[in-house]
């Protein structure tokens, strides 16, 4: 027993060493709401925004978070408001004139970042695509999961989550809405964050100047198509990886294709 307690801390210690130690703490975001963060490493900086119903600790299960590591990135994450270990105010006015990605901005003063690179996955490529246009410090973004169809500011896929989310009879969103509750994930802020999820008018992504990646399962039509979306990009590439909407993110091939970007 204590040769594989020495085991697990002698693996614990080298992490440390490799990877240095986790800075964590809460930021005072948009309107005093709480942000959770974590940062560790050193290198230049990747901010990992996560998708909707999960928070920060997701992409700690993806491939992407020890490969950037190990390649010498500091990786930087959170909590959106509404998530994880963030606050979850339950007033709309909270969640709209995008206070998602003014708090990310935030957070890059807090770290005193003169650039910075986000990878975004699903409605975290939402709130990527709000900083493409909003923070010059922006160097150049990834959006994973993401077709064109959010910059409808009338989508009805968001609709319709939201009136799932708010009580309404969504047969098609009812196991979500299942999985919301037995999570006990906080329903209302999850409604809130739908009512008032931003959209990006193609026109303004047509202006962005950065290189932006488009990152998409093959089995993932959920969103709209995301060839179109990297054809928006005066910079844009797109690539597929194996896997549909929930499981591309996880793939190696997802980390792959992101390393080989930031590395261009």
């Amino acid at each position: 027993m204590k040769r594989v307690f020495g085991g697990m801390t002698m693996m614990l210690l080298l992490t440390v060493k490799v990877y240095g130690q986790v800075d964590s703490g809460y930021l005072d975001g948009i309107g005093h709401t709480p942000i959770y963060y974590e940062s560790r490493g050193n290198g230049d900086p990747v901010l990992l925004i996560h998708g909707f119903i999960v928070n920060g600790e997701s992409w700690k299960k993806t491939a992407l978070y020890d490969s950037l590591l190990r390649s010498g990135y500091r990786v930087i994450t959170m909590d959106l408001r509404g998530n994880g270990k963030s606050g979850k105010p339950h007033l709309a006015d909270a969640y709209a004139n995008d206070a998602e990605a003014k708090d990310i901005m935030l957070l890059a003063d807090k770290f005193n970042l003169e650039q910075y690179t986000a990878v975004g996955y699903s409605r975290g490529s939402i709130i990527t695509a709000r900083l493409l246009v909003m923070d010059k410090r922006l160097r150049r973004a990834v959006m994973g999961g993401m077709g064109t169809d959010f910059t409808d500011p009338e989508w009805p896929r968001r609709k319709m989550f939201y009136r799932a989310l708010s009580g309404d009879t969504v047969k098609e969103l009812e196991p979500m809405v299942r999985y919301v509750q037995q999570s006990g994930l906080d329903q209302q802020a999850l409604a809130l964050l739908q009512k008032e999820q931003p959209s990006t008018p193609k026109a303004a992504l047509a202006k962005v100047k950065q290189p932006v990646l488009v990152v998409c399962g093959k089995e993932d039509s959920d969103n709209g198509k995301a060839s179109d979306l990297a054809d928006l990009f005066s910079n844009g590439k797109y690539v597929t990886v194996p896997g549909d909407h929930g499981g591309a993110v996880r793939t190696p091939e997802f980390a792959v294709a992101v390393l080989d970007f930031l590395r261009k």
